[in-house]
């Protein structure tokens, strides 16, 4: 079969592009997999009502926290609100490439899910140092899960948007 120039480039620089958006997909669910570990400890202790594991002493307090009236949103634990759009986002990454709605636009989606819970993870970084003046390792580890998810989301929907 013959192929002109133009489409051997084409073929070329593709390959090197899918490669690197395949990285970043399979970088962004390993992200969401340690989301949905943290948020998933953070739930059940929600659920179950029992003392976290924490870091003892200094501005550490995770009961402080995790109890304060910023723990909840509208009734609903902040914990349940992260493991569902963790789950949500996750599902939204495999169904990408198997949904012609999200093949065309399940990045987009995806980053404003994760622009949403980034701006909302600074809030909660605020609340911790400035209004209650305690600390949660595990929402940070949280907080800071969702800032790398979200500086990988942003060169997978420029590459979508190419």
């Amino acid at each position: 079969m013959y192929m002109s120039t133009s489409e051997v480039m084409v073929d070329q620089n593709s390959a090197p592009t899918r490669i690197t958006q395949d990285r970043l997909k399979l970088f962004s669910i390993i992200l969401i997999v340690i989301g949905i570990l943290i948020s998933g400890y953070l739930s059940y202790v929600k659920i179950v009502d029992v003392p976290t594991v924490c870091v003892k002493g200094g501005a550490f307090n995770c009961e402080l926290v995790l109890n304060s009236i910023y723990s909840t949103l509208g009734g609903i634990p902040i914990a349940w609100l992260g493991l569902a759009t963790n789950l949500i986002i996750l599902a939204l990454i495999i169904l990408e490439n198997r949904i012609g709605f999200l093949q065309s636009y399940g990045p987009v989606i995806e980053f404003g899910i994760i622009l949403f819970a980034f701006l909302f993870s600074i809030w909660l970084v605020y609340v911790q140092f400035f209004r209650l003046q305690a600390l949660c390792p595990w929402c940070l580890s949280h907080e800071l899960y969702v800032t790398l998810l979200f500086l990988i989301s942003i060169p997978r929907l420029m590459r979508s948007l190419a």
